[in-house]
């Protein structure tokens, strides 16, 4: 089958991206002819072979951008503007995305997040255009939900408010969900009498992650740490659900200078590098700046074997990892967790909203959980045995390692992916 991926960018660490690369490669595994359209290839070229860009479709296209922030940031907008803009906007979307399915002869189209979270509101009404005049089936791969982000997403005018409810999560006849967590799926059902399928996130347990190699054996060195360093690695972008401020607390509390806390995500979507800003004044007032290091420009996106210019990977992180820290108050699944349970790395978390509990916590998996982020001294104790007890450290690795390989691998991907496609030909 031919299939076409509608995503706005591709390339980094965000989550639909990266998962988005894992759907691609069991896809062809499953023996399907797999296109993608972006707005934005990040960090990378193109493969023109099976890609195409078509720059409207990127969050930060001027379109996007200038509709974004009238509809939700400026009182003073005249709304018919803004709802005339989405429309011609959409329209020219849908007629450059209308052309690529037809000169691919796409037969199934998968939207990323698009048709789910109104953070680029063309581009969803162009897929539902897509989809309305061609008729073809799609799986819309749910990553978030409006409903999920508080008042993100609540314009102060309603026609704007009616126009996303009327587009975003998509719902037509042709149309079927993939939602990452169990929450999702119930919300889903509940507003809109929608059935999904709950596809985890997942990682490839068939191949080394996380191992000290030759390439990054000197990765301490290159950071200017020190040999005997013992390095807590921060997989993650700098934004405020990231909760990165308990992982500096952390570290003071360790009261360990050979402690360091290495984050190896940049703040590109940190809005006016709010949390950045706060960040570096919390570790002025700890004192403790020789010890947290951002080393965003050190990493590449790929999660391993993507070498570019000399930067280390993600799999090269995690080898060097102690353990993670993972203190998020919300995420829609958590893909460093997984990312920290392939590379047998233990993982301190707080039990993030709506998700770790449900559908990660419950099935057994052993590390130090915190509620409601307190860092409380009983917590600081035993990440403190984690850290320093060998035996403990790996024996957390190795069992929560088997548990990964059983809930959240690549062929549990292939059982999900081959359960919607047998569900979309039945219903033809």
């Amino acid at each position: 089958m031919k299939i076409g991926i509608i995503i706005a960018r591709i390339g980094g660490i965000d989550g639909v991206a990266l998962e988005t690369e894992k759907w691609i490669k069991v896809l062809r595994r499953l023996g399907h002819e797999i296109y993608v359209v972006a707005g934005q290839f990040e960090k990378r070229k193109l493969d023109t072979s099976y890609e195409k860009r078509i720059p409207e479709l990127s969050l930060f296209s001027p379109e996007s951008y200038w509709g974004q922030k009238k509809a939700f940031f400026d009182p003073h907008v005249d709304p018919q503007e803004v709802i005339g803009h989405f429309e011609l906007y959409s329209e020219l979307i849908f007629k450059k995305l209308y052309d690529w399915v037809n000169n691919k002869d796409i037969e199934l189209v998968i939207s990323e997040n698009a048709s789910a979270l109104p953070i680029h509101i063309s581009l969803g009404m162009a897929i539902k255009k897509l989809l309305e005049r061609t008729e073809l089936p799609a799986i819309t791969h749910d990553h978030d939900f409006a409903w999920e982000r508080e008042n993100q997403y609540t314009s102060r005018d309603k026609a704007i408010n009616q126009l996303i409810q009327d587009t975003f999560p998509l719902r037509l006849p042709n149309t079927y969900h993939a939602v990452i967590n169990t929450a999702a799926r119930e919300t889903l059902k509940e507003n809109y009498n929608r059935d999904s399928i709950v596809v985890p996130n997942v990682m490839d347990f068939n191949q080394p992650f996380g191992e000290i190699t030759d390439y990054n054996k000197n990765l301490k060195q290159d950071l200017g740490l020190e040999e005997d360093d013992i390095l807590l690695f921060q997989v993650t972008r700098i934004v405020e659900r990231k909760s990165i401020d308990v992982a500096i607390r952390l570290v003071e509390k360790l009261d360990d200078k050979r402690i360091k806390l290495i984050i190896t995500g940049g703040y590109v979507d940190d809005e006016g590098n709010k949390s950045y800003h706060q960040l570096m004044e919390l570790i002025h007032e700890l004192g403790i700046s020789d010890q947290v290091h951002f080393a965003y420009e050190k990493f590449s996106h790929g999660l391993k074997g993507e070498m570019h210019d000399g930067l280390y990977t993600l799999s090269d992180a995690y080898a060097h990892a102690r353990a993670c820290t993972y203190f998020s108050t919300y995420e829609g699944f958590g893909n460093a967790f997984v990312e920290a349970v392939l590379s047998k790395t233990p993982v301190f978390v707080n039990n993030y909203k709506p998700v770790f509990w449900p559908d990660i916590g419950s099935k057994g998996f052993r590390t130090v959980m915190l509620e409601n982020s307190q860092l409380t001294d009983e917590k600081v104790e035993q990440m403190r045995e984690v850290i320093y007890n060998d035996q403990l450290n790996h024996e957390i690795g190795e069992y929560n390692y088997q548990l990964g390989k059983k809930y959240f691998s690549f062929e549990v991907l292939e059982e999900k992916l081959e359960q919607l496609l047998t569900r979309i030909s039945d219903s033809e």
